[in-house]
């Protein structure tokens, strides 16, 4: 497969795989701002030359967009395949590159957020833990830091104490995000209206630097959601399985608020 690396010069006419559409779309909008501004903080975007979903997406770890500790490291932040590209060994090519080009940086090894079973939005254990990947750290409720190290005497990777235990202020839902991932310039403000409109409280958070990210309240900074202060998911959904879950924290308190009037009586 040829590889094609995104960089300033041609951001704007190559698509970012995960969102493919015209330059217009506030999604495509959102990344590729984004983008811009990390290339000259060392972000490499390799993708397939092929249409689809096929890339890499890595950056040193100090300039991460994440609550770790990883000095010296490099980070991923994306690593997708997806459709008919996958099973055709790209995802190896991929990772081989981003080992080759780490190791030429004199980066001590790579590091990447995962969960102990595959979740939708992070990059599969199975496949980490087979190409050498250890975990370094977990956070709650489900993260895994995994690392490779590229010599044995590597520190390891580390969460930040915060996101131990994620929780954050406030009733109703609380939504951190960023514009790492494209889908949240279009779904966020859906879910926010779609909890509104159902009488639940609706905060946006939008994170716009590494330094606020680093101070999230939980592992995982493209998109947390909260309720009532407990950390619910990092997965963007969509707006019926939202509205689902907002009928589920409704029926909840309908329930609380009979039981409280039956003891009452």
């Amino acid at each position: 497969m040829e590889y094609i690396r995104v960089t300033k010069d041609n951001l704007e006419k190559e698509h970012i795989c995960c969102a493919i559409s015209k330059n217009s779309d506030v999604q495509v909008l959102s990344k590729k701002a984004w983008l811009a501004d990390r290339f000259d903080e060392g972000l490499v975007f390799l993708k397939a030359a092929a249409r689809g979903k096929c890339f890499i997406e890595y950056i040193p770890a100090e300039n991460a967009w994440v609550p770790v500790r990883a000095d010296g490291y490099m980070f991923i932040n994306c690593f997708w395949i997806a459709g008919s590209l996958k099973g055709n060994g790209y995802s190896n090519e991929l990772l081989e590159e981003c080992i080759r080009d780490s190791r030429q940086q004199g980066k001590k090894g790579l590091c990447v957020i995962s969960s102990a079973k595959k979740k939708g939005f992070l990059s599969d254990p199975k496949f980490l833990k087979y190409k050498g990947f250890q975990v370094a750290d977990t956070a709650g409720p489900y993260f895994e830091l995994l690392y490779l190290p590229f010599e044995e005497a590597a520190d390891k990777p580390e969460f930040l104490p915060q996101v131990k235990s994620p929780e954050a202020d406030g009733k109703g839902f609380k939504m951190y995000y960023t514009d790492q991932c494209p889908f949240n310039a279009k779904y966020v403000p859906v879910l926010r209206q779609t909890a509104e409109a159902k009488g639940i409280p609706a905060e946006c958070v939008h994170i716009q630097s590494a330094e606020a990210a680093k101070n999230m309240p939980a592992a995982v900074t493209t998109f947390a959601l909260f309720y009532d202060g407990q950390y619910i998911t990092h997965e963007l959904m969509s707006e019926k399985k939202f509205a689902a879950l907002c009928d589920k924290y409704i029926e909840e308190k309908i329930g609380k608020l009979d039981i409280q009037i039956v003891v009452k009586n």
